[in-house]
């Protein structure tokens, strides 16, 4: 029997610029974690080779100390590592795989393949047939020569590519470098190690991609995890099992607030997030100047909490009671300011809004300074 490891899309050097500058340094940091941990695993369950099909990296300029710090996280696991670029690290002449080469980042036991070919394993009696992409996009199935491509007799046949099973993955998948979603049968494989698409998603019995390791964005696609596939003999259907390997989880959530039992839920999903989760929150509707502040606190909190939050409150409206407004305490040109911000005209509604709202946390927080101030 033979244990592969199958992986793609690390995308080593992605950035995250819509996340506060100390989040998107962790977010990187992530990725090059997750993939110790994928070698640790390797080596913990002894697999035979590992696969990785394309887009390590997520961009052509990449630093000389990320790369070396990608190449020292593949230091856990001794076996056969067999990589292809993909469509963001594709193998261009000058690019992220050539600053590689030159600075001899490479370890011996990496099977790099920059051209179409076959990597041999005799050791283990494997084949691997890889399409590397050697430009970002094309229009061409890179896998197509892997039906005529001869390999020894007895031997496992694994193929290696990177791009979109055409007709069987979601409309909006560009459709530049696509492989026909009969390669594996077509060409004999028993295996067929796909990158590009972002989640763990199974094509047939003998096609599947690993999706990242680590998420990146918004989309729920089942990303997170890698793949063991087990190879009996030639011939026989593989067996494929996730594992979740993911550091961080990212989900996207949209809240409409209209009653105070609305804002009781969002704060108790705010508290249910860990500390390992990206969150997007969405917040729209209509609240009072009690459930605004409580809210507030409770985003301040999940802020310190999370690995990241990003909140849309562009579409939350601050709709502030007499209570609200009574409970102020505020009379005087205090007190004016106060109601005309309550009544602006709606082209400055939004601001006035914001200004109520951090006028009242102002004014709280000087009564319980005072209170304390009392209490000593």
């Amino acid at each position: 029997m033979t244990l592969l490891l199958h992986t793609a899309d690390w995308q080593i050097g992605r950035t995250y610029t819509r996340f506060a500058p100390e989040d998107s340094a962790a977010l990187a940091e992530a990725r090059i974690a997750t993939v110790e941990r994928l070698a640790e695993r390797a080596a913990e369950r002894r697999a035979d080779a590992v696969l990785v099909a394309g887009d390590v990296f997520d961009a052509q300029a990449i630093s000389p100390r990320t790369l070396r710090r990608l190449f020292n996280a593949l230091a856990p696991y001794a076996g056969p590592w067999v990589m292809i670029p993909g469509n963001h690290d594709a193998a261009l002449a000058e690019g992220v795989w050539a600053q590689a080469r030159r600075l001899a980042l490479l370890p011996p036991n990496l099977h790099l393949r920059l051209q179409p070919g076959i990597v041999e394993l005799p050791a283990l009696k494997l084949a691997v047939l890889a399409a590397p992409l050697t430009q970002r996009h094309t229009y061409d199935d890179a896998t197509a020569w892997f039906d005529a491509a001869a390999t020894p007799a007895g031997w496992l046949r694994v193929g290696l590519a990177h791009g979109a099973v055409q007709g069987l993955l979601p409309q909006d998948v560009d459709a530049t470098n696509p492989i026909a979603p009969d390669r594996a049968a077509r060409a004999h494989l028993d295996y067929l190690a796909l990158g590009d698409w972002h989640g763990c998603k199974r094509i047939d019995a003998r096609c599947w991609y690993a999706g990242t390791p680590e998420p990146e964005r918004f989309k729920d696609n089942d990303p997170g995890h890698l793949l063991w596939v087990r190879l009996e003999a030639p011939g026989d259907v593989p067996q494929v099992e996730a594992e979740a390997i993911a550091r961080h989880r990212w989900y996207e959530r949209a809240l409409a607030l209209a009653v105070p039992s609305d804002v009781d839920a969002a704060i108790a999903q705010l508290d249910a997030c860990g500390a390992g989760d990206v969150l997007a929150l969405t917040l729209a509707g209509r609240v009072d100047l009690a459930a605004h502040q409580r809210l507030q606190r409770a985003l301040q909190a999940a802020q310190a909490r999370l690995r990241a939050l990003v909140v849309d409150e562009t579409d939350l409206r601050l709709a502030p009671t007499a209570e609200d407004i009574a409970a102020l305490r505020a009379d005087g040109y205090l007190g004016a300011v106060i109601a005309e911000l309550r009544d602006a005209a709606p082209a400055q509604q939004r601001q006035a809004q914001d200004a109520l709202a951090l006028l009242a946390a102002l004014l709280a927080e000087q009564r319980e300074t005072a209170a304390a101030e009392a209490r000593a």
